[in-house]
Formats: structure tokens, sequence, C-alpha cells
């Protein structure tokens, strides 16, 4: 039996994925899309702080230490944040593909407890497209990149225009976002994909 369910299995017509040729190259931080980002951004005070990196093909790999104000279970991250730490990870997937998409499925495993302190350390690929859809997976391992595993993750991301945000997010952050340059740069970088 599959560990997936059919929402987040490509299916028969999907094709694999290909490295924009604009895409970070392997080994480069790819940063964080927005400062105020819980999973990615420096200006979260209890965020995550996850740094991701730009591997071959279709690949990322990332790491966050797990601090207190992360905990569920005394001593223990919460299940709720090791979830955002997958899919911040498979987000930073759409850099590679120049693609602005968000979290259509997050299917998560909790194979072990992670202790407060612990540098979690994670590694996602893009599996497949098709059309609109793009299908990845996540695994993150505690203490080492070849440590235990703690948590895996299969997800469908949804490709969307960057009116996605315009229309849905709040007015102040949306207008604060567009006036930072940094943020104009990154949104220009992926309207260029067609």
């Amino acid at each position: 039996m599959s560990r997936t369910s059919a929402a987040v299995e490509p299916p028969a017509d999907a094709v694999r994925p290909v490295r924009h040729p604009d895409a970070p190259a392997p080994g480069e931080l790819l940063g964080a899309h927005y400062g105020e980002c819980f999973g990615c951004g420096g200006e979260q005070a209890h965020g995550l702080h996850l740094q991701a990196r730009a591997g071959e093909g279709v690949t990322v790999t990332a790491e966050f230490t797990v601090r207190p104000a992360h905990q569920g279970a005394p001593g223990l991250a919460h299940g709720g944040v090791l979830a955002s730490a997958l899919d911040e990870t498979l987000g930073s997937l759409n850099w590679l593909l120049r693609t602005i998409a968000v979290t259509g499925r997050l299917e998560t495993d909790f194979v072990r407890p992670v202790p407060v302190d612990t540098v979690l350390y994670l590694e996602a690929e893009v599996t497949a497209v098709a059309g609109r859809k793009i299908y990845s997976t996540a695994t993150g391992r505690i203490g080492a990149p070849d440590g235990p595993v703690a948590v895996r993750a299969d997800a469908l991301f949804v490709e969307v225009k960057v009116d996605h945000f315009i229309d849905n997010g709040r007015p102040e952050e949306i207008r604060a976002a567009m006036n930072d340059p940094d943020q104009v740069r990154r949104t220009r970088a992926f309207e260029v994909n067609p």
C-alpha cells in the first residue's frame, strides 16, 4: 500500500520537472520570500527562520533549529511547527521552477519526536508537474543530514499568478510588500516565466 493518497500522487500524464535556466545555482542560499513569513522571514520573532539552499536538479535542502517557542509537549517540537517546516521547504522548490505556487495539499507523517534545541535537516524534491500542479516530497532528519528520519511529507502545489496574493491578502501588507524593492524584484523575476 502506498503511503500517499491519490490527491498527492501525480497523474499518469505528469511530466518530469525541469529546472528553470535562471534558477538559483546549486548551493545558493534562497533567502526569504517575504520578511514576515513565519517559515523563512527574518522579521518574525518566533518564526522558523528556515534557510533553504538550491540543490542539484529540482531539489533543495534546508535547516532550522527547534527553539523553546516551537514546542508543543514539554521539550518537544509542536507537530504543526514541523508541518510548517516541511511546507516551507517544499514551497522553496518553486524558486527552482521560477513559478509562483501555493500549497494545495500537504500530507505529513510524524515518525519520531523532535526535541527542542535540535537542528532539523530537510531535503525536498519536485517529483512531477501536470499543468498547474506541482508534486513534491520532503524528509526531515534529526541532528545531521543523514540522521534519523523524524518527519516526511508529500505535497501538491498549485501555480497561481501574483494577483492571488493581491486579491486575497490584507491591503496593508500587500502595499508594504509592493513598496519593498527586494520583494518587487523577486515578484518581477517570477513574472517573466510564461
